[in-house]
């Protein structure tokens, strides 16, 4: 789990909290939890060090998904993606357009896989994260890892 923000901490990062705490009531185990500033290279490198661990089956990041110029999570993450998941960020907006109206339009929020791993990205709103947790993640995860490793 990858927070990407220039100003969350353990403190105040409810986003992340939150899908730590829903992967745990689901039964899956975080292996890895991590906050970083919004820099392309630092993500980058980070996302290839994870994805290479044995213990790893997929990446769930929340952050950066905006139009800001800060934020960098598409971009970065979409140079790593070896297999596209377009139905993800489609859903997500999807759902997100039911409860925000067009403002959805602005989440890049996006899906893949980086060889055999999944990496699911998501805002760092808490309404956000518990949207696609809820509404996307938990339900298919499993049945996401099982295709990945196929």
């Amino acid at each position: 789990m990858i927070t990407v923000s220039d100003t969350r901490t353990l403190e105040n990062d409810t986003g992340g909290q939150t899908i730590l705490d829903l992967l745990a009531a689901a039964g899956h185990v975080a292996v890895a939890r991590e906050i970083i500033p919004d820099e392309p290279g630092t993500m980058a490198a980070l996302i290839e060090k994870l994805v290479v661990r044995d213990d790893v089956d997929a990446l769930l990041l929340t952050g950066g998904t905006g139009l800001s110029s800060r934020d960098q999570t598409f971009e970065t993450v979409s140079r790593l993606v070896t297999k596209p998941l377009p139905g993800y960020g489609e859903l997500f907006r999807m759902l997100s357009y039911q409860q925000i109206g067009p403002a959805a339009m602005l989440s890049r929020a996006l899906g893949g896989l980086i060889g055999h791993k999944v990496v699911l990205t998501m805002p760092g709103s808490p309404a956000g994260v518990r949207l696609a947790m809820e509404k996307l993640i938990l339900p298919e995860l499993a049945h996401l890892v099982r295709e990945a490793r196929r």
